[in-house]
C-alpha cells in the first residue's frame, strides 16, 4: 500500500522504521464526513448509480444488498456485536488484492461500493469499509481510528481499523489478516505508526496516544468522499 505524505514534520522520523520511506495518511474532514453519515442510505439509488459508474454489477449487486442487510440487522445492537458482524462480513466478502493488480495504479482508495462491486480490495479498503459501516450503525467517530501499522510477519506497511471502548483503553483491532478481534497488546505482529479519524491525527502511546494534528487537510480521502456522493450517498 502507498499513502500520501502529510505536511507534519513530526512524521518524518517514521521513515526510520521501514525498508522504504513511510508515507502518511491524509486526514478525514469532519464536516464532509458528517454529511455522508448523518443521513440514511438509499441502497436502491446507490446500486443504480454504481451500475452507471462501473457497469453491470453482476455478483457485486448481491454483495451490496448483503451489506444493506447487515446494516439493517445490526441496527440497535451492542457495539461489540456490531464490531464482530462488520469485521466478519468484509473479511468474508472481500478477497485481498493489491491495487496494481485490481486497479492498475500504485495506490487507490476504493469506496465500500467499489470494493464490493469487485469483491476485492487491499488493506485500506477493508479498513475504510468497516469504518463507514460502523459509523453508519452509530459508533462514534472518537471510538474509531484508521490505523497505519507495520505488519512484521509480512514486513510491509498495513492498515487496520482500531476501536477504543474508552478514550484511554487499549484498542481492539479489526484486521483483514485474521478474523479474530483482539486487543492491540496481543497483536505483537503489528507495530503502530499513527492513526486518523474525523478528529485528527494520532501518534501511538499509552492512554490512547497523542493527537498531533487536526482534520482540516484533504487529499485522497476527499476524493473518496466525492466518489461516495457520486454513488448516491447523501
Amino acid at each position: 500500500m502507498d499513502v500520501p505524505v502529510l505536511p507534519i514534520r513530526r512524521l518524518v522520523f517514521f521513515q526510520q522504521h521501514f525498508n522504504r520511506p513511510a508515507k502518511a495518511f491524509v486526514l478525514l474532514a469532519c464536516l464532509a464526513v458528517a454529511g455522508i453519515l448523518q443521513a440514511g442510505w438509499d441502497f436502491g439509488l446507490i446500486s443504480s448509480r454504481a451500475e452507471k459508474l462501473y457497469g453491470p454489477l453482476g455478483e457485486g449487486r448481491w454483495r451490496i444488498e448483503d451489506w444493506q442487510r447487515l446494516l439493517d440487522e445490526q441496527a440497535g445492537k451492542s457495539e461489540q456485536q456490531q464490531l464482530r458482524a462488520v469485521n466478519q462480513f468484509f473479511n468474508l466478502r472481500l478477497r485481498f488484492r493489491d491495487d496494481i493488480e485490481l486497479w492498475r495504479v500504485k495506490d487507490y482508495w476504493a469506496t465500500p461500493v467499489e470494493a464490493l462491486f469487485r469483491g476485492a480490495g487491499d488493506c485500506e479498503d477493508f479498513a475504510i469499509a468497516k469504518y463507514f459501516s460502523l459509523r453508519q450503525l452509530g459508533v462514534p467517530s472518537e471510538k474509531l481510528r484508521i490505523t497505519y501499522v507495520k505488519a512484521l510477519r509480512q514486513n510491509q506497511a498495513h492498515m487496520v481499523l482500531t476501536y477504543y471502548p474508552q478514550p484511554t483503553a487499549i484498542p481492539l483491532v479489526l484486521d483483514n489478516l485474521i478474523d479474530a478481534i483482539e486487543p492491540a497488546n496481543r497483536r505483537t505482529d503489528l507495530v503502530p505508526v499513527y492513526a486518523f479519524n474525523a478528529e485528527g491525527l494520532w501518534l501511538p502511546g499509552a492512554g490512547g496516544g497523542k493527537q498531533v494534528g487536526d482534520a482540516k487537510r484533504l487529499s485522497r480521502w476527499q476524493d473518496l468522499l466525492k466518489k461516495m456522493r457520486a454513488e448516491g450517498f447523501p
